[in-house]
C-alpha cells in the first residue's frame, strides 16, 4: 500500500506535457496493438503496447530522480527483451537481459540508502570530474569495439538479420548496435552511482535508438525512443540542478 502511495505521487509530480506524452504514446500502442502492422503477430504487438507504456513512465521518473521508476523499469526490460529476440537485435538485448535488469534491481537498492535530503523519494545526485568523462569515453569506444567483433563472432547471420529486409547496410546498423550496448552499460552504471552526466549518454543512444526505429518503420517504437530522447533532455536538466543543490551543501 505504501509503495502505491509513493508511485502515486511519482504520477502527480509529471509536468502537463509529459501527461500529453504519455497520452500520445498510450494511443499509439493500443492503436498498433489491435491492428499491428503487417509481419508483427498480434501477441508481439500487445508486447509492444506494454513495454511503450513502462517504458515512458519509468524515463519520466528516472528524469526527475525518483526511485518508483523501477517497478515499472524492471516490466519494460522483461517485455523488450521478447521484442529484441524476435528480431535478431542480439546486443541491445544481451544489454537489457545481463545489465539492464540486474541493475535495476540493484539501482532501487542504491538510489534507497542515498535519498535526497528535501524529498526521500529522490536520489542524491552528483558530478562526474574531467579526468572521469575521459574514462568513460575511452571505456565506451573500447567496449563498442570489443561488442562488435565478438558478436561478430558467435551471433553471425544471425545478428540483426532483419536488416537486409529492408535495404539497410547490415555493417553499419550492427555497429549501432554495439555502440548502444556500450553506451548502456555506462550510463546505467552512472545512474546506479547517482551522476547526472548519465544523461549525455542516454541522449547520445536516445538519438541512435530514434533513427533506428524510424528507419525499420516501427511506429510503437519510434514514438517510445523519441519521448525518451525528449525526457532525456528534461533529465540532464534535472539531474544537473540537483547535483548542483549537493554540492553547495556539502
Amino acid at each position: 500500500m505504501e509503495n502505491l502511495k509513493k508511485i502515486g505521487r511519482a504520477f502527480a509530480s509529471l509536468k502537463w506535457y509529459e501527461i500529453v506524452m504519455c497520452i500520445i504514446m498510450l494511443g499509439i500502442s493500443i492503436y498498433y496493438a489491435i491492428l499491428p502492422q503487417e509481419g508483427t503477430p498480434q501477441w508481439l504487438a500487445i508486447i509492444n503496447f506494454i513495454s511503450g507504456l513502462c517504458g515512458i513512465i519509468c524515463v519520466f521518473f528516472c528524469a526527475k530522480a525518483n526511485r518508483m521508476n523501477f517497478p515499472f523499469a524492471v516490466v519494460n526490460t522483461f517485455v523488450f527483451m521478447i521484442y529484441l529476440a524476435y528480431f535478431g537485435i542480439w546486443a541491445t538485448f544481451w544489454l537489457e537481459a545481463i545489465v539492464y535488469m540486474p541493475f535495476n534491481i540493484i539501482s532501487w537498492i542504491k538510489w534507497y540508502q542515498h535519498k535526497d535530503e528535501e524529498d526521500e523519494l529522490l536520489a542524491k545526485a552528483k558530478r562526474l570530474t574531467i579526468p572521469q568523462h575521459i574514462l568513460v569515453t575511452a571505456f565506451v569506444i573500447i567496449l563498442t569495439i570489443v561488442t562488435h567483433f565478438t558478436l561478430t563472432a558467435v551471433a553471425g547471420n544471425t545478428w540483426m538479420n532483419f536488416a537486409t529486409k529492408y535495404g539497410w547496410n547490415i555493417a553499419v546498423m550492427r555497429w549501432l548496435d554495439s555502440s548502444i550496448f556500450a553506451i548502456g552499460i555506462i550510463a546505467t552504471v552512472l545512474e546506479l552511482l547517482r551522476y547526472s552526466e548519465q544523461y549525455i549518454w542516454w541522449l547520445i543512444t536516445d538519438v541512435i535508438a530514434v533513427a533506428q526505429y524510424m528507419i525499420k518503420g516501427d511506429p510503437v517504437y519510434t514514438t517510445k525512443k523519441t519521448i525518451y530522447l525528449i525526457e532525456a533532455v528534461v533529465g540532464l536538466k534535472n539531474w544537473t540542478k540537483l547535483a548542483k543543490k549537493n554540492i553547495e551543501n556539502e
